[in-house]
């Protein structure tokens, strides 16, 4: 069913003349000017949806032995919703509830594309309905992550009534997403989020996994990792937007194979990002020799500082970093003193007078249950992530409203089903039932550092709907090359 739906939101500059007809404005009768925001790179940026994006169904799942109701019995709708593509499936029977996915990045230049979650089967099974969007835009824009996956919310029973269901609105909203959708999913419940965004959704509890939770934090890792790697490698002051020239110097003289065999100098580095991306814990270093997320870091490196034209000016600030050589404390002092000292430009990332801001933040101001998990090896989206999440939230009193828990992965999301689907139904049960349920410590480091760190979480069985070849492969990978855990 491929409905078309255009909604008109109403804009800053509308509502000014809106108040100017009915009289507002100051005393003199007069209408203040509104202050439209300043251009930038990526507004002029057009994107359009792929053929299977737009198409008018999508398929069931593939029943699988176990399977507690028959997967091609649901309600499946697709179509565009200003802009973006969506998929919305409801099961036969709906326990009135509503998750919404949030994906992760697609990239810049390619067409618009949506899917489902991955713990879509559990989902129907329970009775839960889930909506996805593509997002209007490409690129790494959270801000409008958040904005058409809340209008995609607000339009569910406007979409499933036009294609011939007619359903109560959802009881409970639940919002979870992977990576750059575990960004989203963490702006998306801010109270900044709930006062500045155009489409405002109160959801309930939120589950965000391998999630950029430091928001740009993240981006002054990538400036930390890259200007360290620089130092050691000789080219302590090379200008960092040009990455690309000193790229295979700076590898060569770091790593003798790249990314599993250091050189002594390779080993200091390694030293330096293991301390950086969430310091000594296992599974680091079968995250930086065969988990594939490192190259994906390296690859992300260089850049203005603009994040690709979402911004409009450098974001870019490593002054509050000092870098530790482990065992090596004269190396560290000589690191410090060399690096590229890199400094944001002010207001960069400031509030914005038409919404979100366009990297919006997430700043620990949460009154919803969240349930957060994330891999031990993930190097393109670090660990450390979540100890910047901790330490925001418990800033702000909030850590009654988080638990976090570390899986034994070694690449970039690469969670089991049943890792997922065990976070998710811990949500649910809290939010219903008021139990907090357990986490892991992210923040002690002799606890992150113990040999069973991230046991508790960790489940390695894997069922149809888990990549065998990428999680099962991982898995494996890393049965035998670190201590094991206790038996359950």
């Amino acid at each position: 069913m491929n409905k078309t739906f255009a909604l008109r939101p109403v804009t800053v500059a509308t509502l000014a003349l809106m108040l100017a007809a009915c009289g507002g404005g100051d005393d003199t009768g007069t209408t203040p000017a509104v202050v439209p925001e300043p251009a930038r790179p990526h507004d002029s940026r057009t994107f359009s949806a792929g053929a299977a994006a737009t198409a008018t169904t999508f398929a069931a799942l593939p029943t699988a032995p176990g399977d507690k109701v028959n997967m091609a019995t649901t309600n499946r709708y697709a179509g565009m919703l200003d802009g973006a593509a969506y998929q919305i499936e409801v099961p036969a029977t709906w326990n009135g509830k509503l998750v919404m996915y949030a994906h992760g990045f697609r990239g810049n230049d390619v067409p618009l594309t949506v899917n489902g979650p991955t713990i879509r089967r559990h989902l129907i099974e329970q009775g839960y309905a889930w909506a996805a969007s593509s997002y209007t835009k490409n690129y790494y824009d959270v801000r409008a992550g958040v904005e058409d996956t809340n209008k995609l919310a607000l339009n569910f029973n406007t979409i499933t009534t036009a294609g011939g269901r007619t359903l109560a609105a959802p009881s409970r909203t639940y919002i979870t997403g992977h990576s750059m959708g575990g960004h989203i999913t963490g702006a998306a419940i801010e109270a900044e989020a709930a006062s500045t965004a155009v489409n405002k959704v109160a959801y309930h509890g939120a589950v965000p996994m391998c999630g950029v939770m430091g928001d740009a934090e993240l981006f002054n890792q990538f400036a930390a990792v890259q200007v360290t790697a620089q130092a050691l490698a000789g080219l302590p002051k090379y200008p960092t937007a040009n990455w690309a020239d000193i790229r295979a110097q700076v590898t060569s003289t770091l790593f003798t194979t790249f990314p599993s065999v250091p050189t002594a100098t390779g080993a200091k580095f390694v030293s330096v990002l293991q301390n950086i991306t969430g310091g000594p814990r296992p599974i680091f270093a079968q995250g930086l020799a065969f988990g594939g997320s490192f190259p994906s870091m390296w690859g992300a490196l260089g850049g203005d500082g603009t994040i690709t034209g979402i911004l409009n000016d450098n974001i870019l600030d490593t002054m509050a970093y000092t870098y530790t050589i482990d065992s090596d404390t004269a190396g560290s002092t000589a690191l410090n003193t060399s690096v590229l000292k890199l400094k944001a430009t002010a207001d960069a990332n400031r509030l914005r007078r038409d919404g979100l801001r366009w990297i919006p933040q997430i700043n620990g101001e949460i009154k919803i249950p969240v349930v957060s998990i994330h891999t031990l090896g993930d190097l393109f989206v670090p660990f450390s992530m979540q100890q910047v999440y901790q330490k925001r939230v418990a800033a702000k009193g909030n850590s009654q409203w988080l638990v976090q828990r570390a899986i034994r992965g070694a690449s970039h999301c690469d969670f089991t089903v049943a890792e997922q689907v065990d976070a998710f139904e811990a949500m649910v049960k809290w939010e219903q039932g008021g139990v907090k349920p357990s986490g892991d410590d992210v923040v002690t480091a002799a606890t992150v550092a113990a040999t069973t760190y991230g046991c508790t979480f960790t489940k390695n069985t894997l069922g149809p709907d888990d990549d065998l070849s990428f999680v099962g492969a991982l898995r494996a990978g890393i049965a035998g090359t670190t201590p094991a855990c206790p038996a359950p």
